[in-house]
């Protein structure tokens, strides 16, 4: 599932809210990169319907898996702006800000505590 949203994103570019890309033109165009790839198999693979149903259930985040990736997926960006932040010397707040109540899974609520600790924010 996480390669499948990250392999849309290939195409369609990781948008984040810095971006200020409406939530529906994201999901048209996430969608339409999905499409793009199912494509390139044949008409009756099974994996590009796979494909496709593991993105849905990602977007729609209705599955524990699904909830999961997404909280990872926005580790990732919080992990990256972090270590943006310390290579560099500027402020990412916003990336911090646009997360900060979006998180649900316990363990990943941790990790993310430990970063905003370090960043003297909490969660």
């Amino acid at each position: 599932m996480a390669l499948v949203h990250d392999i849309a994103e290939s195409i369609a570019g990781d948008i984040t809210p810095h971006d200020k890309v409406s939530k529906s033109e994201k999901y048209k165009l996430e969608f339409d990169s999905i499409q793009k790839i199912k494509s390139l198999f044949d008409k009756d693979s099974s994996f590009s319907e796979e494909m496709e149903s593991l993105w849905l259930e990602y977007e729609e985040c209705v599955s524990p898996e699904a909830k999961l990736v997404k909280n990872l997926d926005l580790f990732e960006m919080v992990c990256q702006a972090f270590e943006y932040e310390k290579k560099h010397g500027i402020d990412l707040s916003q990336f911090f800000t646009s997360t900060r109540h979006k998180f649900s899974h316990p363990v990943v609520i941790s990790w993310v505590n430990e970063i905003y600790t370090q960043r003297n924010i909490k969660l």
